[in-house]
Order: C-alpha cells, then sequence, then structure tokens
C-alpha cells in the first residue's frame, strides 16, 4: 500500500467534508476529480464539470436545511487500497444537527484518483442507512 497516496486520498475526503460543511459550492466542486460519479439509490449519477457539480450543490442546499441539517462528520475512514494514482476508502459520514447530535448515519465507499497532479474523490457508492 502506499502511504503517500493514502495519506493524499484522506486529505481529499477531508477537503470535500470542510467545504460541503462550508457550502461553499465552488471550493467543494473542486475537492472532486472529473468525471465524477456516484451511485445512491440505486442511481449513477455522472457530473461532468466543477461548474455542473458547483450548480446541483447549490439546488441541494435547502434540502439539508429542511432535514435539519447543520454539518456532517466523517465517523470512520479506512483505507482499502491504496496504488500511486487511486485510493478506495470506506467512510461512514454522519449528518448532524447544530448541537452535533447525529440524525444520520451511512456507509460509503469513495475513490480518490490522481488526475493532472492533483488528488480529489471521483467516485462515491453510500447505502442509505448504517449497520
Amino acid at each position: 500500500m502506499s502511504e503517500e497516496s493514502a495519506q493524499a486520498g484522506i486529505a481529499a475526503v477531508h477537503a470535500f467534508i470542510e467545504t460541503f460543511n462550508a457550502q461553499d459550492h465552488e471550493r467543494h466542486a473542486q475537492t472532486l476529480n472529473y468525471p465524477h460519479v456516484r451511485l445512491a439509490n440505486g442511481k449513477f449519477a455522472r457530473v461532468e464539470s466543477a461548474e455542473e457539480f458547483a450548480e446541483q450543490s447549490r439546488k441541494n442546499a435547502p434540502f439539508l436545511v429542511e432535514e435539519g441539517w447543520h454539518h456532517t462528520e466523517v465517523a470512520s475512514l479506512d483505507v482499502i487500497h491504496a496504488g500511486t494514482d487511486k485510493v478506495h476508502m470506506s467512510l461512514r459520514n454522519d449528518r448532524c444537527h447544530e448541537d452535533s447530535t447525529v440524525y444520520h448515519s451511512f456507509h460509503t465507499l469513495w475513490i480518490a484518483t490522481l488526475v493532472d497532479g492533483r488528488w480529489g474523490i471521483q467516485f462515491r457508492s453510500s447505502f442509505l442507512h448504517a449497520d
């Protein structure tokens, strides 16, 4: 396992969560590599560019507010495989209210890739509920 790549993949996860929590849609879009693919609720979604992702992120923001979301925390993160240009990671993310009460947890598999000298999250596959 490449320790340097593993650390770069972990850093990409933390950048994603930090910008998501800040609801900084443009910076958030820069934490990904494109095309970005997500598998959730039995459907694949592919986003071709940072501009497209930022627009989708802005559109989804009201739904987070509706459910009482304040921030997301990475409850666990395990590197499964790390190569020179790709890292597979298993995470459990917690969605939290303002008082840090967890109201939703889910397991997710993320793949970070090295593209044009920059690490970013390129694939996410999430389960609705944590065990």
